[in-house]
């Protein structure tokens, strides 16, 4: 019995005492063509003669070795055949999370031979496929997911939608009809938690308050998070002659950019969202995952765009949260210069200084001359929470309860604070 001649996606070995050559065919055609197929008990030229020394075992070894080898990882379907008189074993993958590597080398096929990248070859081979779209592929946690916010911003951007095929069509279930792990991200109700954190100083010692958005479909929590910072960019105006100027703590149209940007090319697969931190002279937009593999950091900071979630950013680009003209990157170096890039392997954080001029106005120092900072950290937390005890003043300051209650005699002294009801039940007033 002969099989024909080997392919791109069909490779023949003679036994499984091959078998390290075999798992590298099968990483060069994943590499290739996405799926690979290769026969143990079969010559070169496709001469059946059968895999010798069968046990129990053979096919689990197998089945370990390509574990170890080829990385991401894949499942591969691993089978004993009978063809004519002869056993064989046949191992079948098929992934699309391009580049596959092979014992910590990298191969493509070129018609029945395996060979190795170079680095050159590699980024071009991730340059053509792009960054593996994982949240496609990954399902989601929930199965039971509906879909209401979304086709209601469809809607209401007068963009006409097929019921029946919406989330077909939009790319929220995997290749076997089950929800992934974005239609999660986009369902009426999930999980992931965006947050919105304020922090007392230059530091996280103390946080202030912390909004969370997620939980909804994460378009509007997306938009939940530029409406609250919009909100907080207060304006001032200052008057010279007949010209009115206005003054922004932060310039919110690079915000933006950098915000969508974070929400866009996160790796949601690790399921780490994006978050804000607000600091008494800055602002921090941190995203998980770095730069995609093939983008370097000339082109990113030339606008050039590698997404990292292809369908997601083309939900984002029909529902015109984003435009894709690549100006986003240079808008944010123009106004805030490089520097306010940190980039590493695993995270990316966009850093924008608030307005310090705007800052000093309204310096809390100023305001408070007979504080010292102590106090003006409690009356802050008093502020933002009325009924904080001194249990909470103690987990949120690390002072001790002796000094927490000398602060709150001194505020209350000097006429900051008022305290109304009982200990338990009760609350403060502020008074100025």
């Amino acid at each position: 019995m002969n099989l024909g001649m080997e392919t791109e996606k069909v490779e023949f070995k003679k036994s499984t005492s091959e078998i390290i050559e075999g798992v590298i065919s099968l990483s060069a055609m994943l590499n290739k063509h996405g799926e690979g197929t290769v026969y143990f008990g079969v010559k070169n030229n496709g001469d059946v003669i059968g895999q010798k020394d069968l046990n129990e075992n053979t096919l689990r070894d197998i089945s370990r070795k390509i574990a170890e080898g080829i990385k991401p990882q894949i499942i591969p379907n691993i089978a004993l055949e009978l063809i004519g008189d002869k056993k064989v074993i046949k191992v079948f993958a098929k992934g699309n999370d391009i580049p596959y590597s092979a014992f910590g080398k990298y191969y493509s096929r070129s018609f029945d031979e395996d060979r190795g990248l170079s680095p050159e070859m590699l980024k071009a081979l991730i340059n053509r496929e792009g960054e593996p779209d994982y949240i496609v592929n990954k399902l989601a946690s929930n199965q039971n997911l509906t879909f209401k916010m979304l086709k209601g911003l469809y809607i209401s951007n007068d963009i006409r939608i097929n019921n029946e095929k919406f989330e077909d069509n939009l790319g929220l279930k995997t290749n076997d009809g089950k929800y992934n792990f974005m239609a999660e991200l986009l369902a009426d109700s999930n999980d992931i938690s965006i947050k919105v954190v304020t922090f007392a100083g230059l530091d996280k010692a103390v946080m202030l308050k912390r909004t969370e958005y997620g939980g909804k479909c994460l378009l509007l929590s997306v938009n939940n998070v530029l409406e609250y910072m919009e909100s907080i960019n207060e304006t001032k105006v200052k008057v010279g002659g007949i010209q009115r100027k206005e003054e922004k703590y932060f310039d919110f149209s690079s915000f933006k950019e950098a915000w969508l940007n974070a929400c866009i090319h996160t790796k949601w697969s690790e399921e780490i969202p994006p978050a804000v931190y607000i600091y008494d002279d800055r602002i921090e937009i941190v995203s998980n995952g770095g730069l995609p593999s093939a983008l370097t950091k000339e082109d990113f900071f030339a606008g050039v765009s590698k997404p990292i979630n292809k369908k997601l950013l083309k939900i984002f680009s029909d529902l015109d949260y984003i435009d894709q003209t690549g100006h986003g990157i240079p808008l944010i170096v123009k106004n805030y210069g490089k520097k306010a890039f940190y980039i590493s392997e695993h995270t990316v954080i966009v850093t924008l200084p608030l307005n310090k001029k705007l800052l000093d106005g309204i310096n809390v120092e100023s305001i408070y001359l007979d504080l010292n900072e102590s106090e003006i950290k409690i009356l802050s937390l008093i502020k933002d929470n009325n009924t904080y005890k001194t249990s909470d003043f103690m987990k949120l300051t690390n002072y001790s309860e002796s000094y927490i209650n000398k602060i709150l005699r001194s505020l209350k002294n000097k006429e900051y604070i008022k305290r109304i009801g009982a200990n338990k039940n009760g609350h403060w007033n502020v008074l100025k």
